[in-house]
């Protein structure tokens, strides 16, 4: 059984385009690596390495990224006023007001606001409405998040 993956419409789109533009790279490196073996010795060839290794990083990422795009499963934000995958949430928390962005976790950012639905405070905040207040135990102790708006 294959366990889906949540994400927004716009993170599908962002991961279809690194997809795209790592195999264009993919290509680019294996042309680099079958022109650094060409040099001799592949024992003291550090071009040959090094190209080796960005293949090998570029392969890797690939792998992720098909296993990612085969699960994906656009969600939509709920209608209904209640926070869900998309929602964009604005909150206080400690006497301050903070904005973030629902979103699947292979899309967490948190430093452009896209919080995880998986992280313990998008959890939390899953299903909630305008006005309620969810506590959060974090490894700092417990936290209080009031819900001010969400569109």
């Amino acid at each position: 059984m294959i366990r889906k993956i949540f994400v927004t419409k716009l993170g599908l789109e962002k991961l279809q385009q690194e997809h795209r533009q790592l195999t264009e790279k993919r290509r680019e490196a294996v042309a680099n690596l079958k022109t650094a073996r060409e040099m001799g010795d592949l024992s003291e060839n550090a071009a040959y390495k090094v190209a080796r290794f960005k293949l090998s990083s570029v392969d890797s990422r690939l792998r992720f990224l098909t296993r990612i795009l085969r699960q994906a499963e656009v969600k939509e934000k709920p209608r209904d006023g209640r926070i869900g995958i998309g929602s964009n949430i604005q909150l206080e928390v400690d006497g301050r007001t903070v904005n973030y962005e629902i979103v699947g976790s292979v899309e967490s950012d948190l430093i452009n606001g896209k919080l995880s639905v998986s992280s313990p405070v998008g959890r939390n905040l899953m299903g909630g409405r305008v006005g309620d207040q969810v506590k959060v135990v974090t490894p700092q102790g417990e936290k209080y998040y009031k819900i001010i708006q969400i569109s």
